[in-house]
């Protein structure tokens, strides 16, 4: 496994806080991007009729999203060099599984650890002005912020350096997040 996880900026937190249009901008900006699992899980699981739901089967969309984050890991190693902002990682699903009272089983744990990230780690937190739900998002206000707390939680228990993004604008976003990865502005 080679270690790029200096230029793999992850951006996590809870359903609806502007994480993927955060990620929208960075890659109309030219930056490459991986895309969140969860929703695109949820959107392949209901146009087949799949069981993997996580009103459904929590503990089979848990191994979905960890099989999709590790796919996505991989898969940026074959961009070209330079950063790639994840939206959500591998610790995302210990958070999940924790926040719906499942056991994290051993693989879930050691994936966490060996698939890392730059030690940054961009967390949007709950802002409940922009919060909406959808087909999609079926979660409640309090549970995005109870994901926002179980996901934050693991990834400061790997190690990680956790960056609060402002409630601003998404240009404003942007430029923090640039800034904080030390990336220049394009």
């Amino acid at each position: 496994m080679r270690n790029d996880s200096d230029r793999f900026f992850v951006l996590t937190g809870g359903p609806g806080s502007g994480k993927t249009t955060l990620i929208e901008a960075l890659r109309a900006q030219g930056f490459g991007t991986a895309p969140e699992a969860g929703r695109g899980i949820i959107r392949d699981q209901m146009a087949i009729g799949g069981p993997a739901l996580p009103w459904q089967d929590r503990a089979l969309f848990a191994e979905l999203m960890l099989s999709w984050e590790l796919r996505s890991w991989h898969a940026a190693h074959a961009e070209p060099p330079g950063p790639v902002f994840f939206d959500r990682g591998a610790p995302d699903t210990i958070g999940y599984l924790r926040l719906c009272g499942l056991r994290v089983p051993d693989h879930v744990t050691s994936a966490a650890e060996k698939f890392r990230y730059a030690r940054r780690v961009f967390v949007a937190p709950p802002w409940p002005e922009i919060f909406t739900q959808d087909e999609e998002r079926k979660q409640t206000l309090d549970e995005a912020e109870r994901t926002f707390r179980s996901v934050t939680g693991v990834y400061a228990e790997l190690g990680y350096e956790l960056v609060p993004l402002p409630l601003a604008p998404i240009e404003e976003r942007v430029r923090f997040v640039l800034d904080k990865a030390g990336l220049p502005r394009t």
